[in-house]
């Protein structure tokens, strides 16, 4: 995007919000938002609730890192009396950069999916892989704010933008799920829209667990408990990459994806290099390559080079081990109970991520290494993603479990904690009791 169209629509999103937000409640602009998450024990996948429409709706949502924006099921009783289609050639519309127009559809009742001259934008569901092109629309939102310790006031959008979505999109998602919350690298996600409607500066941040997490919009402290620690604090930084290959809806749309990568060197386990083929960290012409987050994928896909060059090392490194037959989807798998514990997890080899610089590294401990698959067993928590994958290497929700990640969008960095079991917290330890 050239600077001036960047500039231009970042000064019409944050007037669209300003001037909905300040209608609504001059009195009071918070600093930050949380958002908490819980893990579904059946699907994997990270859950999130957001309250919606008028009368408001609880709407539960599967929490999507690269997600787009936020969409939900219109086909399955979505009444209210808030709710706006954006019409061709609108603001919404240019803010979701899509230029599809619906210009005859079906009738005129105060419903999503009803409305002739409006935008059109894909739902894209990145755990099913579907997508469809719906309508483009805006409604009332409400979240609560924080300190930074505990829950604060409860915050409302007018206007937060969304996509509807056909309830046949919904499959493979978590039960009672009704949509997706994308935080992704756009005008319209969560993140965007949040930090534009309270003028708060553009970071955000994920601290993800076994059970319960959160999810913090805005700036730091971020403080959890037992002793109200800033986890926010001595955080490593490495920058941002924009990526040029195309998820189903940015393709649609002529866009760059809504991903988080991040540039990889090298991998080592235990201090010892992993052989890779460089190439395969590094971006082609088409966009392929590199390194990503991911909340939908619940463990690290690596490229089937890579995955065996890491199991092999990790194997050597932990020689010393019986291994067991391994559980799908996982190759390398050991008895447990010849496996010691640490305050980081299993002891076993640590894995480390080197990123711009030599000293500049992701390290991977045992907790988030290794999966627990039966009594007795457990296992490298690793995949392998096959020959051809669009990124060579994506890691997955049970690798940033515990740690914190946030994502400074003003400044292009990503900054990363490690484990904070190190420093006797986890991300299950945010306050919830309410100062309001």
């Amino acid at each position: 995007m050239a600077p001036s169209n960047h500039h231009l629509i970042s000064f019409l999103l944050s007037l669209f919000f300003f001037m909905t937000v300040s209608q609504s409640q001059p009195s009071f602009r918070p600093k930050a938002l949380i958002l908490p998450v819980t893990k579904d024990p059946s699907s994997l996948q990270y859950l999130t609730q957001l309250n919606q429409r008028t009368p408001l709706v609880p709407v539960k949502l599967t929490l999507d890192l690269g997600g787009q924006y936020l969409w939900v099921d219109y086909e399955k009783g979505y009444l209210s009396s808030s709710y706006k289609p954006a019409l061709c050639g609108s603001a919404q519309c240019s803010l979701a950069k899509t230029k599809t127009c619906f210009s005859e559809c079906c009738s005129s009742s105060p419903k999503p999916g009803s409305y002739n001259n409006t935008c059109g934008l894909i739902a894209d569901n990145t755990v099913s892989q579907t997508y469809s092109l719906r309508q483009l629309g805006q409604d009332f939102v409400t979240i609560q704010s924080t300190d930074g310790s505990n829950p604060g006031k409860i915050v409302k959008v007018p206007n937060f933008i969304l996509t509807c979505a056909a309830t046949f999109m919904l499959q493979g998602l978590a039960k009672g799920v009704e949509g997706m919350a994308g935080l992704g690298w756009t005008k319209i996600s969560l993140p965007a829209q949040f930090s534009a409607a309270f003028s708060f500066r553009r970071k955000f941040a994920i601290c993800l667990s076994s059970g319960k997490g959160v999810v913090f919009f805005g700036d730091g402290p971020y403080n959890m408990l037992p002793t109200n620690i800033d986890i926010s604090k001595s955080l490593i930084y490495t920058p941002l990459i924009f990526n040029n290959v195309s998820t189903a809806s940015a393709h649609f749309a002529g866009d760059t994806s809504s991903d988080y990568f991040i540039g990889v060197n090298s991998i080592k386990v235990n201090g010892k290099n992993v052989p890779l083929n460089k190439t395969l960290l590094q971006f082609d012409e088409y966009g392929f390559g590199g390194m990503k987050m991911s909340t939908v994928q619940p463990y690290t896909v690596l490229h089937a080079s890579i995955h065996k060059a890491v199991v092999t090392v990790f194997a050597k490194e932990l020689s010393g081990v019986p291994t067991v037959a391994g559980v799908g989807p996982f190759e390398l798998c050991y008895n447990s109970t010849a496996i010691g514990s640490t305050p980081v997890g299993p002891a076993v080899p640590v894995i480390d991520l080197v990123l711009q610089s030599s000293n500049v590294y992701w390290r991977i401990y045992g907790g988030n290494s290794m999966v627990q698959v039966k009594e007795d067993v457990i296992c490298l928590g690793i995949v392998d993603g096959g020959e051809n994958p669009t990124t060579p290497i994506v890691i997955g929700g049970h690798q940033v479990e515990d740690n914190l990640l946030q994502f400074d969008l003003a400044a292009s960095r990503l900054g990363f904690s490690s484990s904070l079991l190190f420093r006797q917290t986890s991300c299950a330890n945010f306050d919830y009791t309410s100062t309001a």
